[in-house]
């Protein structure tokens, strides 16, 4: 029968993405990615795992969440499958794979998803990262792992412990390279670098790239491949991103009215500071939302627990500064607020892209101030697009603004350089208002009752007289008489001849 007209292709469509069944993968591999839900490629995995598998070096572009980890750990794992061994040997399972990420939460990250990937072999994987104790982590290493994924200072210590040996890895992965360089690891990297191996494959992915990180992959990469499958610094297409003009007393009663005209079940709030984290968590917690903070502050264990907590629906609101911009992958986060603009442009990219992954639909909203205006442009630049900020009209009347702008001034969510004099007024006020004294201390003195009544010849002894009537009155000390009697030398012993 013959294909009607109504179902035949249409050549304007787009093609249908290609499907991870149809490259050179182990079954054991397929069937870990169709255990994850994972059917179709996204356009990274399709144009970099054909290249990894063949063994070529290269650098990696793509916006955030559109699944770079699993475009170099599945050709990595799919080559490593030849060592792969059921020994319970350490010397069988040495550190073939090394994969470097800035942050403990991308790391974490991306050893959760190695794992998922190598649960249907006998390949081991492990993270290492600081923040925690390290003895757990130097018994995993000494009993042997193919991949390690780690922060770059935290290996270090583990090298010169001599935990983990780097001398047979054949694969190197630099995840998100422009942050380590960032936040000044690039010392690190290059000491890390020449523990290895010179023959090997390296392999370099960011989201965004920098001049500083194409010098650093002509430094330690061989005639690499680019492979960028959307501009540059580009945000994801799937996420709506809106700009309010909001003044910085009413940044949090925009994020509360945004939350509830749009039915937000979750958002992750981002601001620059650790002590404004803190501060604005408090401030949501007083307001009745299930808010937890997340900054570098924290210990690890917290941090985890806080992630934790956030993925499993226990908490609504996550504030959260730059340490929740990369590495996080919650399925389904429905919007991400940029309560401060990002001092650094490109933050913003990252910001924004923990929603709208995986193609799922995202929200993106900046609350812009007056004083934002500098950094605004520079996300202009960025983006390469003009940004129209949007006016908010917030419910509360007039009145109830400026009365609700007041206890702002006076909530600890202010820098503590910020929080305006209190006013002494009202103390004052309670001074001047203070009820009378007791009046029993306002009366004059009065002579005992039984004292005889002054004449005039006793007129000039009364002064002295009273002091020896009242009790409550301690007479004079001698003080002349007590020092001459000090002072006075002590009789000589009987026995002492006199002098002459």
């Amino acid at each position: 029968m013959s294909d009607s007209p109504s179902l035949a292709a249409d050549p304007s469509a787009p093609p249908a993405a290609p499907r991870f069944d149809t490259l050179a993968l182990d079954p054991k591999l397929l069937r870990a990615v169709a255990d994850q839900g994972y059917l179709s490629m996204t356009p990274i995995q399709a144009k970099a795992i054909p290249l990894v598998l063949e063994g070529r070096d290269m650098l990696g572009a793509a916006q955030t969440g559109t699944g770079k980890t699993a475009a170099f750990s599945l050709p990595l794992l799919q080559r490593m499958l030849k060592h792969e061994n059921a020994s319970a040997s350490p010397a069988r399972h040495p550190v073939r794979a090394l994969v470097l990420a800035p942050t403990r939460e991308l790391a974490d990250q991306v050893a959760q998803n190695v794992k998922a990937y190598a649960r249907h072999t006998q390949l081991r994987s492990t993270v290492v990262f600081g923040g925690i104790d390290i003895k757990p982590q130097a018994d995993e290493l000494r009993r042997g792992v193919e991949v390690l994924i780690a922060t770059p200072g935290r290996l270090l210590d583990h090298i010169e412990a001599k935990n983990c040996v780097l001398n047979q890895v054949e694969y190197v992965v630099l995840d998100e390279a422009d942050r380590m360089l960032d936040i000044g690891f690039l010392p690190d990297l290059q000491r890390i670098l020449s523990y290895l191996p010179r023959q090997r494959q390296t392999l370099l992915f960011s989201a965004t790239f920098s001049p500083e990180i194409k010098r650093l992959a002509e430094s330690y990469l061989q005639d690499p491949i680019l492979v960028e499958v959307a501009r540059p610094n580009a945000t994801a297409s799937t996420v709506e991103q809106h700009f309010y003009s909001v003044s910085p007393d009413d940044k949090r009663a925009a994020v509360r009215k945004l939350l509830r005209e749009r039915s937000l079940s979750q958002a992750i709030v981002f601001v620059n500071s650790k002590l404004g984290c803190a501060r604005l968590a408090r401030s949501f917690e007083r307001d009745g939302l299930r808010t937890n903070a997340l900054h570098g502050d924290k210990s690890q264990d917290e941090r985890l627990k806080a992630l934790e907590a956030f993925k499993k629906g226990e908490v609504d609101v996550l504030v959260a500064t730059d340490v929740a911009a990369r590495g996080l992958d919650i399925a389904d986060l429905p919007a991400v607020f940029n309560f401060d603009v990002p001092f650094n442009a490109e933050d913003y990219v990252h910001r924004i892209g923990r929603t709208g992954r995986a193609g799922a639909s995202g929200l993106a909203i900046t609350l812009v101030a007056r004083e934002d205006a500098r950094l605004v442009a520079e996300v202009e630049k960025l983006l390469r697009r003009k940004i129209d900020l949007e006016p908010l009209e917030l419910d509360d009347d007039q009145p109830r603004r400026e009365a609700r702008r007041e206890r702002f001034r006076d909530d600890d969510t202010r820098e503590p350089a910020e929080r305006p004099e209190r006013s002494t007024r009202p103390r004052d006020a309670e001074r001047r208002t203070a009820p009378p004294s007791d009046p029993f201390f306002d009366k004059p003195y009065e002579p005992p009752v039984d004292a005889a009544p002054p004449s005039w010849e006793s007129t000039a002894q009364a002064k002295p007289a009273r002091k020896t009537v009242s009790s409550n009155i301690k007479p004079r000390r001698q003080v002349a008489a007590l020092f001459a009697a000090k002072a006075a030398p002590e009789p000589a012993p009987a026995d002492t001849p006199a002098s002459s």
